[in-house]
């Protein structure tokens, strides 16, 4: 499994464990975002995310390690629940450690109210969430637009802009608190790069979508 690791980037997904939906309400992708932004937005970059039903994806950038090492030599930190932590310096693993234990902590306080309210019992996402580096901008450009794309590809609306629990509306009118939203638009080269580019992929998975029937 692909570690995470400070200052790189990461498509990051899960589904549910089994056949049943993570999101039923409205109010859980809302409670999804706020304790992401709990729990991940300290350690990382946001650059996309989609959730849907049974699934999410995400798009992120870890952040350096000296900001790593001060989230965890912070005093809200327990230090005891990162491994040989010691006053001479940090290691690689541990910092991968807290990285990780992040995430899986995201996760834990999510299941446990989505099955308080529902009353439901055992593990929602499958045990371990899925990442894939992202090492180069192409990549990058691509796991972007596909996190946006999967509603559309799900068949789930015709067009991006009709799924509210994407970053795509977000980032087109510049009022998201989770994405980097002007990082990613340097990265695109502007707004309307990013509108076309996301449309033209749009156009492109009909297009082999009807050549496939």
């Amino acid at each position: 499994m692909e570690k995470l690791i400070p200052n790189q980037s990461y498509h990051i997904f899960n589904h549910a464990n089994g056949f049943e939906n993570i999101f039923i309400e409205d109010e859980n992708y809302q409670f999804f975002l706020e304790k992401y932004q709990l729990y991940i937005s300290s350690i990382a970059e946001s650059y996309a995310y989609c959730m849907l039903p049974n699934h999410f994806h995400l798009v992120v950038r870890i952040c350096r390690k000296e900001i790593i090492e001060e989230l965890i030599r912070s005093p809200n930190t327990n230090f005891s629940k990162v491994p040989n932590f010691g006053k001479v310096g940090l290691t690689d693993k541990q910092i991968e450690y807290y990285i990780s234990k992040q995430f899986a902590n995201f996760f834990s306080c999510y299941t446990q109210s989505f099955n308080k309210i529902n009353k439901r019992r055992g593990s929602l996402f499958l045990k371990n969430f899925r990442r894939e580096l992202i090492d180069n901008k192409d990549y990058f450009l691509n796991a972007v637009i596909y996190t946006h794309r999967n509603p559309v590809h799900h068949v789930f609306c015709d067009r991006l802009n009709e799924w509210s629990y994407t970053s795509f509306c977000e980032i087109i009118e510049n009022k998201s608190i989770i994405i980097e939203v002007d990082k990613l638009l340097r990265i695109f080269g502007g707004k309307e790069s990013f509108i076309n580019l996301h449309e033209q992929s749009i156009e492109n998975f009909r297009q082999s979508f009807m050549a496939d029937l």
